[in-house]
């Protein structure tokens, strides 16, 4: 295996493919490099690691991924946002956990795609008032890129219809 990028590919697929005991032998066998990457100076490497936690389904760096979400690089936030919403397909409560943050990238981050991640992280979520409230209110804002915008929206209207389960 050549890089942490490759790795996470191969544990994608194993996880795709219900692989476990594989996914395992290859989560303990990165795990080091991982965080390694999690903690480096360069961005780049970051991205990787954080992303990377998703593809490996690490439940058990949910606190490193929330370190990720709030690093001073764009590049980095967004590939812990689409960790985490990896990570939160099958499990709300991940999304739960880091609400607040999520409001707050969603509302203040001034990375529009890093914005656009939080929405589509926040779906995977419970159904709560305050976050329907937002991305309503985002999805109505004229001054907003359209992109946000609809995707906000469409979130949103999901929620609802969860919330009325």
């Amino acid at each position: 295996m050549s890089s942490l990028a490759d790795a996470a590919n191969e544990a994608d697929a194993f996880a795709e493919e219900g692989k476990e005991r594989e996914l395992s032998q290859l989560r303990a066998e990165w795990d080091d490099e991982l965080e390694a990457a999690a903690r480096t100076s360069d961005f780049r490497e970051r991205a990787v690691a954080y992303r990377a936690i998703g593809q490996f389904r690490f439940r058990t760096k949910r606190e490193l991924l929330r370190r990720g979400l709030e690093d001073d690089s764009p590049a980095v936030r967004g590939s812990a946002l689409l960790a985490l919403e990896k990570l939160s397909r099958d499990h709300p409560g991940d999304v739960n956990d880091v609400r607040s943050l999520l409001h707050e990238l969603l509302t203040h981050d001034g990375n529009e795609a890093v914005r656009r991640l939080a929405v589509v992280a926040l779906r995977n979520g419970s159904a709560r008032p305050d976050t329907i409230q937002i991305l309503s209110s985002l999805g109505d804002d004229d001054e907003q890129p359209r992109e946000l915008r609809e995707t906000a929206t469409k979130v949103a209207q999901l929620l609802r219809r969860k919330s009325t389960k």
